[in-house]
C-alpha cells in the first residue's frame, strides 16, 4: 500500500505558555501510532508524517485521542495534503505577502465541523487596518503591524469556534509545504 505524506496542524499547544508539548515527545506520539517519517516542525504543532490511510478525518481523530491519552487535554487536529497545500498557496490573494515589513499575514486554518459562513457571521475587521479574504476552509487574513493591538479579528479568540481555529503565518505555511515538497 503506498503511503500518503501528510501535514498535521495540531491547535493550541506551546502557545503563550499552555500545553507545552517537546516536539521529541510528540515525534514519539506520532511514531507509537505506526505513522512512518515524523518530522516536526518548530513548536507550533506542525507534524510531517506518511500512513498509508486515506481518511483523513479518521487520521486526525486517532491523533486526537492519542494526544489526549498522553496529555490529557483535548487538541484539535488538522489533516493537509500536499495538493491542499499547494492550493492554499495558489489561491492566496494577489498582494498576500507582498509587504512583510507593513502587514502581518496569516492564514486561518478550519477545522471541521467549524464553516467559513460560521466565522464569517461572527468577526469583523478594522476598516483600513486588517482585512479577511475566504478560501476553502481556510482565511488570508493580512494585519496592518503597527496595529495588532486594535485589530477586530483578534476577538475570534474569545468566541467558541476559536476551538476549531488553528493559524500559521504566511512563512511557515511556505515552509511546511516546501517540507512536504520535498518528502514527495
Amino acid at each position: 500500500m503506498k503511503k500518503i505524506n501528510y501535514l498535521a496542524l495540531l491547535r493550541g499547544i506551546n502557545i503563550g505558555g499552555k500545553n507545552l508539548v517537546k516536539m521529541d515527545f510528540l515525534k514519539n506520539i506520532f511514531e507509537e501510532m505506526g505513522f512512518e517519517d515524523v518530522q516536526t516542525y518548530i513548536q507550533s504543532g506542525n507534524v510531517l508524517f506518511k500512513d498509508g490511510e486515506k481518511n483523513k478525518i479518521k487520521l486526525a481523530k486517532m491523533i486526537e485521542n492519542k494526544l489526549f491519552e498522553k496529555l490529557d487535554v483535548q487538541i484539535n487536529v488538522l489533516i493537509l495534503t500536499l495538493n491542499e497545500l499547494e492550493n492554499i498557496l495558489n489561491n492566496k490573494p494577489a498582494t498576500f505577502g507582498d509587504e512583510n515589513e507593513k502587514y502581518k499575514y496569516d492564514i486561518v486554518f478550519l477545522i471541521e465541523p467549524l464553516t467559513t459562513k460560521e466565522v464569517l457571521s461572527n468577526i469583523d475587521t478594522k476598516r483600513g487596518e486588517d482585512t479577511i479574504s475566504e478560501g476553502k476552509n481556510i482565511f488570508y487574513i493580512t494585519r496592518l503591524t503597527e496595529k495588532l493591538s486594535g485589530s477586530y479579528l483578534t476577538k475570534i479568540i474569545k468566541t467558541p469556534m476559536w476551538q476549531n481555529i488553528t493559524i500559521r503565518n504566511l512563512k511557515t505555511t511556505k515552509k511546511l509545504y516546501e517540507l512536504l515538497l520535498d518528502r514527495e
